[in-house]
Formats: C-alpha cells, sequence, structure tokens
C-alpha cells in the first residue's frame, strides 16, 4: 500500500488548474498551425492567427486564455492500493478554491441551479470522476469546461434500429445547430452506448483526449474521420465566419449497451479546448 497525503492532491490540483488556463496544450496549437496553413478563407485565416497568438501572450503573461474560465471537472484514476491521507474530496475542492482565487480566475459557479443562483466565490465544488484502478498511484486529469460550448451539447436515447447512420445524423444535427456559439474551431466529444449518464460522462472524457489521438478500434476510428471531414465541409470556419476549420478533432468513446437501446450523447469544446493531467 501507499499513501499520499491530502495537502499534496491539494497543491497538486492548484497548479493544474492555474497552468491548464493560462497554457493550452501542444495538441491544439499544432491542430491551429496545421489548420492555418490548410485554410483557404482569409476571414478565416485571420481568426486562427489570432487565436495562436492569443493563446501565445496568455502563456507568456500567464493570464487566462478566456474569459470563461470554466467549470472544474476531473476524471480521476484512483489506485486500489492507494491511501489518502485525509479527505480525498475536500483536497481537491480545496486546490480548486485555491487555484481560482490566488490564480485571479473567474468564478462561474453558482450554488443552486435555478432558485437562488449564488455564486460560491471560488468556484467549487468540481465535478469529479473517480474510478478504481490496479496500482499504487494517483492520476488526475483535470479541465476547465466553459459553458458556451457546454450549452450545445445533447443527448438522445436511439433505438437500435437507427444504426450507426442515426448516430452520424444526431452528432451532425447537432453540430450544425450549434453553429457559431460553442466558438469554433470545436473539439467534439462523442459518447456512445452504456446507459444514458454513461453516455454523457463518455463524450466529456472523449474531449479530454488529445486532438493526435484515435479510438483504438478501427470502425470508431474511421467513424471520428468521417464526422469530422462532414463537420469540416458544412462551411461553419473559425468564430462562425465561415472555412475549412470547423472542428479540430472528433473523439468518440463507446461502452456496451442494453439490447434495447442506443444512448448517444455528443460534448462540444470550444477552440480553448483546457485540459492537463498528473500522476502521484
Amino acid at each position: 500500500m501507499r499513501e499520499i497525503k491530502a495537502i499534496d492532491i491539494k497543491n497538486a490540483v492548484k497548479a493544474l488548474f492555474i497552468s491548464l488556463n493560462c497554457e493550452i496544450g501542444d495538441d491544439i496549437t499544432n491542430a491551429l498551425k496545421k489548420a492555418l496553413s490548410e485554410e483557404e478563407s482569409d476571414t478565416a485565416k485571420a481568426v486562427l492567427t489570432q487565436l495562436l497568438e492569443n493563446n501565445a501572450v496568455a502563456k507568456e503573461e500567464q493570464i487566462p486564455i478566456c474569459q470563461d474560465t470554466g467549470m472544474a471537472v476531473l476524471f480521476v484514476e484512483y489506485g486500489d492500493k492507494v491511501i489518502i491521507d485525509g479527505d480525498f474530496e475536500e483536497a481537491i475542492n480545496q486546490g480548486v478554491k485555491e487555484a481560482y482565487t490566488d490564480g485571479y480566475l473567474r468564478k462561474s459557479v453558482v450554488d443552486d441551479p435555478v432558485f437562488d443562483r449564488k455564486n460560491t466565490n471560488d468556484n467549487t465544488p468540481a465535478v469529479i470522476h473517480t474510478r478504481i484502478v490496479s496500482g499504487e498511484t494517483l492520476r488526475i486529469t483535470a479541465g476547465c469546461k466553459g459553458f458556451g460550448s457546454e450549452n450545445m451539447s445533447k443527448t438522445k436515447m436511439l433505438s437500435p434500429s437507427a444504426g450507426v447512420e442515426g448516430v452520424k445524423n444526431f452528432v451532425l444535427e447537432t453540430v450544425k445547430t450549434a453553429g457559431p456559439n460553442p466558438c469554433p474551431p470545436i473539439v467534439v466529444g462523442v459518447g456512445i452506448g452504456g446507459t444514458f449518464e454513461q453516455a454523457a460522462v463518455m463524450s466529456k472524457k472523449a474531449t479530454f483526449r488529445s486532438v493526435n489521438s484515435e479510438n483504438e478500434d478501427v470502425r470508431y476510428a474511421e467513424l471520428e474521420r468521417e464526422l469530422q471531414s462532414i463537420i469540416n465541409n458544412m462551411n461553419i470556419g473559425p468564430a462562425g465566419l465561415g472555412g475549412k476549420t470547423s472542428a479540430l478533432k472528433v473523439n468518440i468513446e463507446y461502452a456496451p449497451t442494453h439490447i434495447a437501446s442506443i444512448p448517444v450523447a455528443v460534448n462540444i469544446c470550444c477552440h480553448a479546448c483546457r485540459h492537463k493531467s498528473i500522476e502521484l
């Protein structure tokens, strides 16, 4: 067994959220550069150039990439031979609190979704997805999800007869309806299978995957490429002003499901697709 101190978790989470709010991943930077080299629209080129300049300034001056510093979402792989010296969720939320307070990040969480809607003033509580895995390590993947794109996300329960065409139509309909609202170029996370809530979690996790990755199943990898190609022919373009670059990537996750359904969720992420991981 291995003991990990709660304060080390808190410090790691704090560092993660300050860093990922100010520094976009190399995968996104390289995807934007590639899109810029392939774009034909002058307007699209101008927008992509501005995005790259914005990200460079944010990193150099350590200021947020976007004014929407998002809601804290974490995927945790919790080793079954790990003992936490302290309260695990409290440590994560304290790390988020200190990151958003000490890092001067916008605090966007309200305590009640309908009635009071009072700001919690520290961007907590975080959304924490925990999976028990074998081993003595704790792997934390953190992201800050802006809601301009979150609001464009959808889930649907398809009948088995809908098949792959039904899945494709739902994904494409969701992206087309979203149009310029989620700040394209976007990353499209798709969760297929499982149950209603599992599909949604998978779709969010898919947006945390590198845009350089592919699904290990060749059928789903091909579906990722096909959907991205169709989306990029919709002429939504960077900032919704037209062009070839509407989606930087479509990532699909899937799971076994019931014989009576095909649950599908589409989680859209803006061009500021911010996520980082640390292993303790």
